[in-house]
């Protein structure tokens, strides 16, 4: 697979990596199955998906326990990256970058990775009781100790409550100003995909001139772009889709367009070519810093997702995509 760098350190990742959160969290918990969750990742580093993207909050820490289960005997294949800051109650989620906390939480999650260092450690959710720098100074310190090797930043966008539009990102903007004069910062994550392209307007530019690697969370739609979701299906309860604006029968028809779009230009590339494979290959083509993470349980996706790499989209590709309709129901 194509190799990626990521911030001034040049740390090379495939350009397609692995989003592991379906196997623990967020989607339908009665279709996760420990073992088909261990096979999926390991198909992803056989087909060099080297980019592993968990979170301590992740079940909580389950995510991390089942990564450790393949780490133990694969880590020198593995990129690894997980994330600090918010922490999971019965019924809530809040934040914490108190720097004693964040050193706490490291230790922790080495444990259950089963490794001595962390590739790239984010900061999940900034704590607006604690001024950034400090918790992005604790982060650091890690570094100097030989715990992490490199610091990311998980963009705050559309789903924390902002309104869509050209200021989308300005407070993460504004963040990474202030921790860049604390520690470089190596990779920022933020959604990015065709039917949610709001990055393209300043985060991605403010990464590109910098050389901080984008790692493109949400690639696939939450699965929309695919072209295997029926609308009116429904969905679990515990599913994060059940309650995103989306993902309601009418617009999931309203919505059919983008993935018809989709499969138009797939048929130009090949019978055995899928919407999924395009709207990755259009992530990719966003940049050179840019690496998709698509997220999946499932090793026949994994698989499938890795393949997109290979894809590559022609100029009249990427007019006709853009050309496709706006996506119906934001979360404004």
């Amino acid at each position: 697979m194509e190799r990626r760098t990521i911030g001034a350190g040049a740390l090379a990742v495939g350009a397609v990596g692995l989003g592991c959160m379906p196997m623990s969290w967020a989607y339908s918990g009665s279709r996760r199955r420990g073992d088909e969750s261990l096979r999926c990742v390991n198909r992803a580093l056989d087909l060099g998906s080297s980019l592993l993207d968990t979170a301590d909050m992740y079940g909580p820490f389950t995510n991390e326990l089942l990564l450790g289960r393949v780490l133990r005997q694969r880590r020198a294949e593995a990129f690894v990256s997980t994330k600090v800051g918010l922490l999971v109650g019965e019924q809530h989620i809040v934040a914490n970058g108190r720097p004693g906390y964040v050193k706490r939480a490291c230790d922790a999650s080495l444990r259950r990775l089963q490794t001595d260092v962390i590739d790239l450690y984010q900061l999940h959710r900034p704590d607006p009781e604690v001024p950034i720098e400090e918790t992005w100074g604790a982060m650091a310190e890690l570094v100097r100790a030989g715990k992490v090797r490199a610091l990311g930043l998980c963009a705050l966008g559309a789903r924390g409550g902002r309104r869509s539009g050209a200021g989308l990102y300005d407070g993460t903007l504004r963040q990474l100003q202030r921790v860049q004069q604390v520690f470089p910062v190596a990779a920022v994550e933020a959604e990015l995909s065709v039917w949610s392209p709001e990055a393209l307007r300043a985060l991605l530019p403010w990464c590109e001139t910098r050389g901080v690697g984008f790692l493109a969370a949400m690639p696939l739609g939450n699965g929309f772009l695919t072209g295997t979701l029926t609308p009116g299906e429904g969905f679990e309860p515990d599913d994060v889709r059940a309650r995103h604006p989306r993902f309601t029968a009418e617009m999931m028809a309203a919505n059919q367009p983008i993935v018809v779009g989709l499969r138009r230009v797939a048929r130009r590339h090949g019978p055995e070519v899928t919407p999924a494979q395009v709207a990755l290959a259009w992530v990719l083509a966003q940049g050179r810093h840019v690496i998709a993470l698509p997220g999946t349980k499932r090793e026949r996706w994994a698989a499938e997702n890795a393949a997109a790499a290979g894809l590559r989209l022609s100029a009249a590709d990427l007019a006709e995509i853009a050309r496709l309709p706006a996506a119906q129901g934001s979360w404004d």
